[in-house]
């Protein structure tokens, strides 16, 4: 009776092992790949409960979560000769776990070593400009050549491929600081240059205004004084008034007859002419020769009491000379 009792509770035992051994559960995330006396089942278990033999079968799970791997530094040499360390990461997943199990023994460091010789590749195909204002075109690149080699034989999915840091030798940073600081100075200078090309337009129309009238060039001047004034100096510069000047230029008509033609004197007298709505010397000239050849005399006008002389004294066009 006792060895029957024991063997039955041998029996229960050995059940209790065997289901337990049995039933399998499969996170959600995961997948898994049954081996019956070491071979791979073709069909893998899906997230839940799953049952296998208990004698012969094994369950191996696999993560199909992301992962991010961080490439190792790479030294490298670019197109233009130009040595710098480059570091990235790959953002990866398992696609097919029966490859990723079966054809590779550790799909991790293989990837991570394809990576790094994919990630010196590309910095000696690249320049060094590319590298640091192209990354969007290295990084698809990266992702390209590394997804070609993973996916197909590995069961690897790349996603993404993201190069983090380009270090350079402190001599070509340096020579780059200088560079930007030299495209600084150049633009400085070149809107500094547009600033004054405006404002001398600027001035010039101003200036054109102001001569129309003198007037307004008197006013301009009072307020440059008051402005000086306000300084509160011990000495105020009163400058040459302006009809001074204009006094001396008319003085100066008599000799410019003496000066060569392009010395612009005929020009100045008729903007000064213009300004002062009056015609200047050539046209004083022109307008005297037309009254000569076709207006004609003017008819003698009735005397008019007057105590000065008479009118048509001053009206009478004068007698033209006997010709020879």
């Amino acid at each position: 009776m006792d060895a029957l009792i024991g063997f039955a509770v041998f029996v229960a035992a050995g059940g209790l092992i065997m289901v337990s051994r049995s039933i399998k559960q499969v996170q959600q995330y995961e997948q898994g790949i049954v081996y019956r006396f070491g071979r791979v089942l073709p069909r893998t278990r899906s997230p839940g409960i799953t049952f296998v033999r208990p004698i012969g079968d094994r369950l191996v799970k696999v993560n199909l979560q992301q992962e991010a791997m961080p490439v190792p530094a790479q030294e490298g040499i670019t197109r233009d000769n130009i040595s710098v360390r480059v570091d990235a990461v790959v953002y990866f997943r398992v696609v097919d776990p029966i490859k990723a199990k079966v054809n590779v023994r550790n799909y991790l460091n293989n990837v991570s070593q394809q990576a790094q010789t994919t990630l010196r590749s590309v910095i000696g195909q690249s320049e060094m400009d590319e590298l640091l204002s192209e990354r969007d075109r290295v990084n698809r690149q990266l992702l390209r050549i590394i997804d070609e080699l993973t996916e197909g034989p590995w069961g690897v999915k790349v996603d993404r491929v993201e190069i983090k840091d380009v270090s350079l030798p402190e001599g070509m940073k340096r020579s780059i600081a200088r560079q930007a600081e030299a495209e600084r100075e150049r633009r400085a200078r070149i809107i500094t240059a547009d600033g004054e090309y405006q404002a001398s337009k600027r001035l010039a129309a101003a200036a054109n205004i102001m001569a129309r009238d003198p007037a307004a060039l008197q006013l301009r001047l009072l307020q440059t004084v008051v402005e000086v004034a306000s300084e509160k100096n011990s000495t105020l510069v009163m400058p040459i008034p302006v009809e001074l000047l204009r006094f001396f230029d008319r003085g100066s008509g008599q000799a410019s007859a003496e000066l060569p033609e392009d010395t612009g004197e005929a020009e100045v007298a008729a903007a000064e002419a213009a300004i002062e709505h009056k015609p200047g010397p050539d046209a004083q000239a022109a307008i005297g020769q037309d009254e000569a050849l076709a207006i004609p005399p003017v008819a003698p006008i009735p005397e008019v009491p007057s105590q000065e002389a008479p009118v048509e004294d001053l009206l009478q066009p004068p007698t033209p000379p006997a010709s020879p």
